[in-house]
């Protein structure tokens, strides 16, 4: 895994579990990799993966099942799904607003570049 210096990267590593998440390769009720396991695959410190998968379990997107390891929450997706939107619209969104008052780009030049895009792929 490349990190960035944007993000912590706890927090990145949470993104990537939570992609994962979403796109279906960690299912609800499925056991998460050990903090060592995952430490070792994205080569960071436990430390960093420990403080990941308590970030995950205080946002309900997994849980500690004593004994047995962190397992991904039942409804885990639903809440990605909706973290990831209100992130969009609180955070991400009004930076891309703002940018685009700075260069004086319109909504419909956006609407037009995002058909455009949509009829490419």
């Amino acid at each position: 895994m490349e990190f960035k210096d944007q993000k912590p990267i706890y927090l990145q590593i949470a993104d990537h579990i939570c992609n994962m998440i979403l796109l279906g390769e960690y299912r609800e009720d499925e056991r998460l990799p050990s903090v060592r396991e995952f430490a070792a695959e994205v080569e960071v410190n436990v430390n960093t993966v420990t403080r990941t998968f308590e970030y995950l379990q205080q946002n309900e997107v997994a849980v500690s099942r004593r004994g047995l390891g962190i397992y991904v929450m039942p409804g885990a997706r639903e809440r990605v799904y909706a973290m990831r939107r209100a992130e969009f619209f609180n955070v991400q969104l009004p930076e891309v607003f703002a940018l685009m008052d700075t260069l004086g780009i319109s909504m419909k030049e956006v609407a037009t570049q995002y058909d455009a895009s949509r009829h490419t792929t």
